[in-house]
């Protein structure tokens, strides 16, 4: 028989939790076949999360809880998951229904039928959205995928069924900032998307707004492309390039024509405009320092405070 682990990142969930764990196992049901676990990481919850799963665990044997002693973030709770997934096969989704749970059986099939090693979802639509959030998600996809070597689908969610060798090859990326939709594509296999129509929340809040999204993205431009730097360099070797044409003009205009440069409105406008561009590709190359002083620490990426399992990964 078969085992099946479904690895959930919590973080506030104390009202969708239940609710979830209600679909999922009304999903599992209608697969006899499999053995499969449910492995809730409880990601530094404020609210009673951690109590919730406490109680799904004392009546389920199935479910097996990782409580972390803070909040690490969505992708420590991920990377968690994947160090102490056991399953044949591997699943990530998230705890608010977004991820609908009855896709799981088209999900396995397809891995069994099929020659691929991931089935992945990705949003058809995305309705109900803020428009501004989505046009920016968009511009996101397509910038990404044209100067980085990951390949991340347009409306890609991290709700994806994967085979042991992809799992390991993830868990063997050990770098402390992660960003697991371009590691899902970068370390390649063959994957099959599956389109579904987009899900509200079943309860609670969500827990990104446009901001939290837009360092997110920050972070994955950052960790999967060296492009800002080459356009940090090009603007740069651009602004020397006009400020020696405008030389040779101001040197040429007084020459010939005698004419004294005035305009000093201009001139200002002119030294903010460099002192711009050099401070913002100082950014660029800040937050690759930034990213590389992190790595260089060594820090672990969860530490695991409470689990009902045994011969637990407690830190990695």
């Amino acid at each position: 028989m078969k085992t099946i682990t479904l690895i959930v990142p919590c973080y506030n969930e104390e009202e969708s939790l239940p609710i979830f764990y209600e679909a999922v196992t009304e999903t599992i049901a209608d697969l006899p076949q499999y053995a499969i676990q449910l492995l809730l990481i409880n990601d530094g919850s404020r609210d009673n999360t951690l109590q919730v799963m406490r109680q799904l665990a004392s009546r389920d044997k199935q479910v097996q809880y990782l409580s972390f002693s803070r909040n690490f973030g969505k992708e420590a709770a991920m990377y968690a998951g994947f160090c102490n997934a056991r399953g044949d096969y591997v699943a990530v989704m998230d705890a608010d229904l977004q991820d609908p749970p009855s896709l799981l059986p088209q999900m396995i099939h397809i891995l069994e039928t099929e020659e691929y090693d991931s089935v992945a979802t990705r949003r058809a639509d995305r309705e109900g959205e803020p428009p501004v959030r989505s046009f920016f998600a968009r511009m996101f996809y397509r910038i990404i995928n044209r100067i980085s070597d990951a390949d991340i689908m347009d409306g890609a969610r991290d709700f994806r069924l994967m085979k042991r060798d992809m799992v390991d090859a993830i868990v063997a990326m050990g770098e402390y900032n992660r960003f697991s939709k371009g590691i899902f594509g970068w370390v390649g296999f063959r994957t099959k998307w599956l389109p579904y129509q987009n899900v509200e929340r079943a309860a609670g809040e969500t827990k990104w707004n446009f901001w939290s999204l837009l360092r997110y993205s920050i972070d994955g431009i950052v960790s999967f492309s060296q492009a800002p730097l080459a356009i940090a360099s090009y603007m740069g070797l651009l602004s020397m390039i006009i400020a020696f044409l405008m030389v040779l003009v101001v040197f040429f205009r007084r020459l010939i024509f005698g004419d004294p440069v005035a305009g000093w409105a201009s001139i200002v406008c002119i030294i903010l405009f460099i002192g711009g561009v050099q401070l913002m590709c100082m950014g660029i190359i800040g937050q690759y320092l930034s990213k590389t002083y992190m790595e260089t620490k060594h820090r672990p990426h969860f530490i695991i405070s409470e689990s009902n399992g045994d011969d637990v990964i407690k830190i990695r």
